[in-house]
């Protein structure tokens, strides 16, 4: 069976120990914990007995974890998401996707996930590049073993699968750097199905996020609210080995999240039995399809 998880962005009202409750509560099996001011900020006093404490509780409450680093004004209260990976200032960025390693190593995470960012308009592409590839190499530099999920993010530096292919490629394929997969991502950018999306990098993903979406708009929607047909995604999921956590990426639905945290569960289920269901169906040569 696939692991679910629910992402505390998604929670943003709610305080960390209560969001962990309620998404264990409703049988969630993991959570995408995005560090931020208020959910385990990585630059308030008493870090590592902060850390400690969630630690226990994700152990009491059987919640595995993957770390997520895009808190929006965590770093400056005047840019959202920056400084990134191509900002002038962009050590402050490398300095944190150093402390969330650091934290997820604490914490038994199984992954890292970060993003590129987007070019500030006085960076030339070609400068962007570099310094994008540079800073990803400071960061596996600096942080042992935890493997690390690059996002390819809409409208940011890399926002393909083949951007993705194209950063690993010059930072040298280091078996450590893999990718954070976006299933409504797919759909929104990609050119091509979302399962054949999730095929094509098979052995490739240590992360996956999921929402719904629609073709060309960045919109993270409520399952049933976009285009995506989730049983397919989940059968390519299953069948490409993948075990690690599947969460729920919502973060502007923080207003009503114990309720869809409930109805996303409820949907991931029912769409989970109906790919196993196809799956055993006879095909036309009396295999299955």
């Amino acid at each position: 069976m696939i692991r679910f998880g629910y992402g505390t962005n998604g929670f943003a009202n709610h305080r960390l120990t209560d969001a962990l409750d309620v998404i264990a509560g409703l049988g969630y099996e993991g959570v995408a914990l995005t560090l931020d001011h208020h959910h385990l900020d990585p630059y308030a006093d008493g870090l590592a007995h902060r850390v400690a404490k969630v630690a226990d509780r994700l152990r009491t409450l059987n919640l595995a974890v993957v770390i997520e680093t895009g808190a929006r004004y965590l770093l400056d209260p005047r840019r959202k998401h920056a400084p990134t990976l191509l900002d002038d200032d962009r050590d402050k960025r490398i300095d944190f996707l150093r402390r969330a390693v650091a934290v997820g190593d604490d914490l038994g995470a199984e992954a890292v996930s970060f993003w590129s960012g987007v070019r500030p308009a006085h960076v030339t592409p070609a400068l962007a590049w570099d310094r994008l590839v540079d800073g990803c190499a400071q960061v596996l530099e600096g942080t042992g073993t935890m493997k690390l999920g690059f996002e390819p993010e809409p409208g940011m530096l890399v926002d393909t699968i083949a951007g993705w292919r194209g950063l690993r490629e010059a930072l040298g394929a280091p078996e450590r750097f893999g990718l954070t997969l976006d299933i409504g991502h797919c759909r929104c950018n990609e050119p091509d199905p979302v399962p054949d999306c999730v095929t094509s990098v098979a052995g490739h993903v240590v992360n996956v996020q999921i929402d719904d979406m629609r073709r060309g708009t960045h919109e993270h929607l409520e399952f049933g609210e976009g285009e995506i047909d989730f049983p397919p995604v989940l059968r390519a999921l299953a069948a490409s080995g993948y075990r690690g956590l599947v969460a729920v990426e919502l973060p502007r639905h923080s207003h009503a999240a114990p309720g869809v945290a409930a109805r996303s569960l409820a949907f991931l289920r029912r769409a989970e039995e109906e790919s196993r269901h196809e799956s055993r169906r006879p095909g036309p040569e009396g295999g299955s399809t």
